[in-house]
C-alpha cells in the first residue's frame, strides 16, 4: 500500500504545472465584460470601479491600488474616459501591459465637437504601450455660446465594430501571456465577436423605426451609438464627463425643447433624474426611462456588454416610437 500511494504521488509530481491564467484588470463595465468574454471560464478579471462610482473621477482604494500593482495586463479605455486611472499607472510600480482601447490601430473614434470629421485613431505605438503625451483635453468653457465641449469622445464601446475589434486584441495580449490557453481565448474572442455582430444586425432593423426622430440625453455620451444607428440627438443636459451643466446651455436647450412637439428627453443611470424631469415638465417633451451607457445598473458580467446595447435600444424605442 505505501508503494502504490508513493508511486501516485510520484506521479502527480511529474505532472507539468497548470499555466497561471494572467492576473487582469480593468476600470469600467463594458471594458470588465468584454475581458469576461474572452477569458471565459478561465478567470475573471478585477474590475476596479466601484459599483455605482463615477467613471471620471474615481479614487482608488489602497487594496486597488494592489491589485494594480500586481497585474500581468491592464485593459482600460484611455485617460480621456479614466484619467484616475492614468494617474495610478504612472505612480504605481507596475510592469503591467497596457492595452488601451481607444488608442488601438483601426479603433473608430469621433469628436465631442459638433462638425469635426470622424476619424481612424492610429497612435498604438509599439504594439499597446501608449504614449499619455497625445492625450485630448476637454473644455468646459461655458461661456457666452452656451455650452462647449471638445476633444476625443472616449465613449467608444456604444459602436458595436470596436468592441468586436477589441474582442480580437484582448485575446492576442492574453495568448502572449498564457500561450497554453491561446486558443481558448482567441475561440472566445470569435464566438464573442460573431454573437455582438449578430446583436447590431438585429438593433440596426429595430432602431430603423425611430431612424431621425429628436430626442435629448443626460450627458453627451451616445454619439457612437447614435452615429451607428443613424439616430437624431437633438442635445444633451451635461458634457461628456457628466459635469453639471451651465445656466445659459440649460436656457438654450429648454427653448429647444418647447419648440419640437412629442420629442423625448432620457435621465440616466446613476444620475439624480430630478433636472431632467423638471425640463419635460416645463416643456412637455416626454419622459423615457433612464439610459445605462456604462452598465452602471447591475452586476457586471460577459453578459453586460451585449445587455447595454439591447437595454439602451429597448429604452429609446419605448419613447420614440410612442405616437
Amino acid at each position: 500500500m505505501r508503494y502504490i500511494i508513493s508511486a501516485a504521488l510520484a506521479s502527480i509530481l511529474a505532472l507539468p504545472a497548470a499555466a497561471e491564467v494572467p492576473r487582469v484588470v480593468t476600470d469600467i463595465p463594458p471594458v470588465q465584460s468584454l475581458v469576461q468574454m474572452v477569458m471565459g471560464n478561465l478567470g475573471e478579471p478585477a474590475m476596479l470601479l466601484d459599483k455605482g462610482g463615477n467613471a471620471h473621477d474615481f479614487q482608488l482604494k489602497p487594496s486597488q491600488v494592489a491589485a494594480l500593482a500586481d497585474a500581468q495586463l491592464v485593459v482600460w479605455i484611455g485617460p480621456e474616459m479614466t484619467p484616475w486611472l492614468d494617474r495610478a499607472l504612472e505612480s504605481t510600480s507596475t510592469e503591467a501591459t497596457r492595452l488601451a482601447l481607444l488608442h488601438l490601430p483601426g479603433v473608430h473614434t469621433r469628436s465631442y465637437a459638433e462638425g469635426h470629421e470622424d476619424h481612424d485613431h492610429e497612435e498604438a505605438a509599439a504594439g499597446t504601450e501608449q504614449d499619455h503625451a497625445a492625450e485630448e483635453e476637454h473644455d468646459h468653457d461655458e461661456e457666452e455660446a452656451g455650452h462647449h465641449h471638445g476633444g476625443l469622445d472616449p465613449h467608444a464601446w456604444l459602436d458595436p465594430t470596436n468592441a468586436e475589434l477589441w474582442l480580437g486584441q484582448i485575446a492576442e495580449q492574453l495568448a502572449i501571456l498564457d500561450p497554453e490557453n491561446a486558443a481558448n481565448y482567441k475561440g472566445n474572442a470569435t464566438a464573442a465577436a460573431q454573437k455582438i455582430a449578430e446583436i447590431d444586425a438585429s438593433l440596426r432593423l429595430q432602431l430603423s423605426t425611430i431612424a431621425g426622430k429628436p430626442f435629448v440625453v443626460f450627458h453627451d455620451a451616445y454619439g457612437y451609438f447614435a452615429e451607428h444607428y443613424g439616430l437624431n440627438i437633438a442635445g444633451s443636459v451635461s458634457a461628456g464627463d457628466a459635469a453639471s451643466p451651465g445656466v445659459a446651455h440649460l436656457r438654450e436647450l429648454q427653448a429647444e425643447l418647447g419648440k419640437v412637439s412629442g420629442l423625448c428627453i432620457f435621465p440616466e443611470v446613476r444620475h439624480d433624474p430630478k433636472l431632467v424631469e423638471a425640463m419635460a415638465t416645463d416643456t412637455g417633451a416626454r419622459l423615457g426611462a433612464p439610459l445605462d451607457p456604462e452598465g452602471a445598473g447591475g452586476d457586471v458580467t460577459a453578459a453586460t456588454y451585449p445587455d447595454i446595447l439591447t437595454g439602451m435600444a429597448a429604452t429609446l424605442i419605448a419613447c420614440l416610437a410612442t405616437p
